[in-house]
């Protein structure tokens, strides 16, 4: 997807200025390694971006859309796995503005109901995310809707850095952020912003192993798209705006199995109270499975970017 709009600093920078007054500044958190049973030096500097309107990150995205494009009378039209959806009807019900969301099967239940308490028009369609992708195409063809897309829109990119803008600020000198990796979207806008400064690296089901194919492959390719994270971390395929980035910016991508990531999930409400999704603790599970070990100083800081989920399979354990 041709672009004439730079996914770079400055243009962050611009963007976040103009989504500041509808977004929240989420909170970082310093944690002793130890207390997530990890035996290296340095703590972790957790980024809360689970707190964000919406429950993830990708508020951030849908409102550098909606503010920032010539918006279409007939609204706009968002597929999404879930997250993706919940944004852009946030977003749109606080703009006034009408929006469809198509999104397939896989989509969790408390993702469809967020998506319906914001007004937003949903549709279940497919699967998984490529079908709700191709059924929003069609809808678009015929109703002129503007498309807001979840991860292939340098706007989405734009918004998307502003989490690397906002916690340089709060966390300046980190060495490493480890990043949950789904469409491309957010690890593509990040590493734009740092631009090498500070090395990113990517974590990725084994399920749905879309960049790190793409990497291998030297280009975009279909992956598969399965997984306890398929509703959020399981596009068809990364996306061509954010490759570019990702191959110049982007220092590695792990892979980490189903069960490290829910490992990471019940770490997280022990240790934390916090109450993540699959690809919201998919981060922290590159740490916990060891598949990414820091050296003895190393500054890590860790992105928890998504909690829209109902967290009952934890209480109840908790309780037992």
């Amino acid at each position: 997807m041709p672009s004439t709009i730079q996914i770079d600093q400055d243009h962050i920078t611009s963007t976040e200025r103009i989504i500041r007054p509808h977004i929240r500044r989420t909170p970082t958190i310093t944690v002793r390694a130890g207390d997530f049973g990890l035996d290296f030096v340095a703590d972790l500097v957790c980024k809360l971006e689970f707190l964000q309107h919406g429950g993830s990150f990708k508020v951030r995205g849908a409102f550098a859309n909606l503010l920032t494009r010539q918006i279409s009378p007939a609204g706009v039209v968002a597929a999404s796995g879930g997250n993706h959806g919940v944004a852009v009807s946030f977003a749109a019900m606080r703009l006034g503005i009408p929006a469809k969301i198509f999104i397939p099967k896989v989509a969790s239940a408390e993702k469809i109901e967020r998506i319906r308490s914001f007004g937003a028009d949903l549709v279940i369609t497919g699967d998984r995310y490529a079908d709700a992708l191709a059924a929003s195409e069609d809808w678009i063809a015929t109703s002129g809707a503007t498309p807001v897309h979840a991860y292939d829109q340098p706007e989405t990119l734009l918004g998307q850095g502003s989490v690397a803008l906002e916690w340089e600020e709060q966390a300046p000198g980190l060495d490493t952020v480890l990043v949950a990796v789904g469409g491309g979207g957010l690890i593509g806008g990040m590493a734009a912003w740092y631009g090498g400064r500070v090395k990113v690296v990517g974590v990725e089901p084994e399920a749905c192993p879309t960049l790190f194919n793409a990497f291998q492959a030297g280009k975009p390719v279909d992956s598969p798209a399965g997984g306890i994270a398929a509703d959020s971390l399981a596009p068809k395929r990364v996306g061509e705006l954010m490759f570019p980035i990702a191959r110049r910016h982007v220092r590695q991508v792990i892979l980490v199995s189903d069960e490290a990531i829910h490992d990471a999930q019940e770490t997280l409400w022990r240790t934390l109270r916090v109450a993540a999704e699959p690809g919201g603790a998919a981060a922290l599970a590159a740490l916990l499975s060891r598949r990414y070990q820091p050296e003895p100083h190393e500054r890590v800081g860790v992105l928890l970017c998504g909690a829209n989920t109902t967290a009952v399979n934890f209480l109840r354990k908790d309780a037992a």
